[in-house]
Order: structure tokens, then C-alpha cells, then sequence
């Protein structure tokens, strides 16, 4: 798995390219973060890339956004698949994330 980051202004964006399952998941929860710390909560998650994702990618998602509340900041995921979007309704996690089609609405809600 790679996982792109890039700045889109003040915002930074990370797209992780790929399942989101086992180590990967592993992966993914450290990048973000550490990534979360050094962008001051002013992060995006552009889910594009990612066609789906198992129960290890969930808990980071959870934690990350339980993390990212305790600092002031909703959790932004943006372009998430429909089968991403069925799992987390599926799994009640949808209401821990504030979702946007694309990256621009996602850093537009910063403002």
C-alpha cells in the first residue's frame, strides 16, 4: 500500500492507495497520526483510492477520529467508495466521520 500526501493549502491530504486490510491497516493508523499531530487536525482522508477495508482499518478510522474530537476536529473522509460507505454504515462508524464527495469540499469545510 502507498499512501499519498500533499498539501491542498493549509490542509493536508492523505490518499492511501489500496485495501485497507492487516498491516497495511497498521500502516495507515501510524501515518495518519502522526500526520494528524504535525497538520494540527487540519487533515483529509481522500478515500478513492481505497476499495475496501476490514475491521483492523476500521479501528483506525475509529481511534483517529476519537483522537482527531479530543483535539477540536471531526475526522473529514472524502470520495469514499459505495462499498466503503456501506461499511461504515453497516459498522454505525458513518456518524463518527464527516463525509465529502470530493477533496475540495473536504478542505472548503475548514473555512
Amino acid at each position: 500500500m502507498q499512501i499519498q500526501q500533499y498539501q491542498h493549502g493549509a490542509v493536508t491530504v492523505l490518499k492511501p492507495e489500496g485495501p485497507l486490510v492487516g498491516d497495511d491497516a497498521d500502516l495507515f493508523r501510524s501515518r495518519t497520526q502522526s500526520t494528524m499531530r504535525s497538520s494540527f487536525g487540519r487533515l483529509v482522508i481522500d478515500a478513492c483510492a481505497v476499495p475496501y477495508v476490514d475491521s483492523k482499518a476500521l479501528e483506525a478510522l475509529h481511534d483517529l477520529s476519537e483522537e482527531m474530537s479530543k483535539a477540536g476536529q471531526p475526522l473529514r473522509i472524502c470520495s469514499a467508495t459505495e462499498t466503503v460507505r456501506e461499511v461504515f454504515v453497516l459498522t454505525d462508524l458513518d456518524r463518527l466521520f464527516e463525509h465529502f464527495e470530493d477533496v475540495g469540499s473536504a478542505v472548503r469545510s475548514f473555512l
